[in-house]
């Protein structure tokens, strides 16, 4: 199973300031490399600061100037709120200058509140994504391309530059079991997340990758199944429990535009109330000391994930997520190192 460093972009103290909390981002990609991490992940959201990453193109090859081999993965690009015209070339541009490490992560949307302002109504993005991603994935591979459709209609056009990829790696995010299976029985690659529930909807997700796969024959080998999940390696029990704390009011800021009637103010998310328990919440997620980290990783391997995506920002500082990076480098990646050998 692979490691994913995931960059949250978090910010709940706006004094922080975007300089500084860039910078800290970046510094944490360079370092995921160095520490063996096979990717870092770069999310896409706009006008709040959850998650914050208007621009992931830039912020690739950004990370890709800095860094060698680190593949670097959207997580996930918004494709609905883009034009696929212009933002064909984007993608290819981004491509050549991280010298083929982009692999691209899709998907429809997730924040009600932010799709609503930017015009594209949540309850119609999917129709859009479908018909958004058929297009990217035309302009990308082919010359003098056409389309008429709902969205786009256009004569042949040609993106320019051509990427350097053939093809460029396409990930599909999704959480629906149906659209996990789809997703798989067309060749993309797949990204999920049980957010902060339980193992039993992990199974049922990477049952559904594996099943729609399984219609690719021997091509099913070349996919992958990612999950993400917020995790945290601590140094004792007691860090576990005030981390774990920090994580239930992000979670309260997260559901507020997940799920919940969007309370923003100056791009600042509002903390609401949550159903799910402290201890329930600590329970599922994988912020815990070591042992106790690899324990609830084996069930991720076991099931079949190829790819473990660690939303690593939930509040705490740069230096504390910098030892939790290191411990999980120096003591967590070599277990599943010795487990994949231990499967083949």
């Amino acid at each position: 199973m692979d490691f994913n460093h995931f960059l949250t972009s978090y910010m709940p103290d706006l004094s922080i300031g975007s300089k500084t909390h860039f910078k800290n981002m970046i510094d944490q990609a360079i370092l995921a490399e160095k520490l063996g991490y096979k990717t870092v992940s770069i999310p896409e959201h706009h006008l709040v600061n959850l998650l914050m990453m208007p621009s992931p193109l830039q912020m690739a090859v950004k990370i890709a100037a800095l860094t060698k081999k680190i593949n670097i993965s959207t997580s996930v690009v918004v494709l609905p709120l883009h034009d696929m015209r212009t933002y064909a070339g984007e993608v290819a541009t981004a491509d050549i200058l991280t010298e083929g490490r982009l692999i691209l992560g899709v998907g429809r949307g997730a924040f009600a509140w932010e799709m609503n302002r930017l015009g594209t109504p949540i309850e119609k993005s999917k129709e859009k994504f479908i018909e958004s991603l058929d297009v990217l994935q035309k302009l990308l591979n082919e010359e003098e391309v056409s389309y008429k459709g709902k969205y786009y209609n256009f004569d042949p056009i040609t993106i320019m530059p051509r990427p350097i990829s053939n093809p460029i790696q396409i990930m599909i995010a999704a959480m629906d079991l149906n659209s996990i299976k789809d997703a798989a029985s067309r060749g993309f690659h797949v990204q999920s997340t049980v957010l902060s529930g339980s193992k039993e909807l992990l199974k049922q997700r990477v049952n559904a990758f594996k099943e729609g796969s399984l219609k690719l024959g021997e091509k099913s080998k070349l996919l992958k199944i990612s999950m993400q999940r917020m995790a945290f390696a601590a140094a004792n029990e007691n860090d576990a429990k005030e981390k774990n704390k920090l994580a239930y009011e992000y979670y309260k800021r997260f559901d507020n535009v997940f799920t919940g009637p969007g309370k923003v103010k100056n791009g600042k998310i509002e903390p609401l109330l949550r159903k799910q328990t402290l201890e329930e919440l600590t329970e599922n997620l994988l912020i815990c000391p070591v042992n106790e980290m690899i324990d609830k990783l084996s069930v991720y391997a076991e099931t079949g994930v190829d790819e473990i995506i660690i939303s690593a920002g939930f509040g705490q500082s740069q230096s504390e997520m910098i030892e939790s990076m290191h411990r999980i480098s120096e003591e967590v990646m070599p277990y599943f190192k010795k487990f994949n050998t231990k499967v083949a």
